[in-house]
């Protein structure tokens, strides 16, 4: 009794420090105006992800609306994850050519199974993915956004 009582203690303090670690030093700011993407000093991932990226613009996601409430543009530094917080920076690397591009999570999707991100056309274009339309991809996330969803 003695046992299962520690190892539910000590269960519950791991979980507040991991909790504590992903809340603190790594929480975005990126509401600030000119922080949707480009280039940032993060290093250390929290996680990462490999899967298949797709992309996306305005046709495709009829008209300009995004979860975040933002404005979709087809040259922005954004994308679409399902389930990481809005506002969130992510390091996305094109693994059939080592391209890489910091962006900011401002939608939901993909909703086709077995696509992790969604990126703008204009990033596709950047990481060398338009044409093909689909690449395998590393996901890291760099740092948690803390945006409202909007719809």
């Amino acid at each position: 009794m003695i046992k299962c009582i520690s190892i539910t203690v000590l269960c519950i303090a791991l979980c507040g420090c991991a909790t504590h670690m992903l809340t603190s030093s790594k929480a975005a700011s990126a509401d600030a105006p000119g922080e949707l993407g480009g280039t940032t000093n993060t290093t250390t991932a929290i996680t990462t992800q490999e899967g298949i990226a797709s992309w996306y613009n305005i046709k495709t996601n009829y008209g300009t609306q995004t979860a975040s409430g933002r404005p979709l543009r087809n040259d922005a530094y954004t994308a679409a994850h399902k389930e990481w917080p809005m506002g969130s920076k992510v390091k996305v690397t094109n693994l059939r050519n080592g391209s890489t591009e910091v962006l900011t999570i401002t939608d939901r999707g993909p909703y086709i199974k077995g696509r992790v991100i969604d990126v703008t056309a204009g990033s596709a274009q950047r990481l060398g993915f338009y044409e093909d339309g689909l690449t395998r991809t590393k996901i890291e996330l760099l740092s948690l956004g803390s945006w409202k969803y909007q719809r």
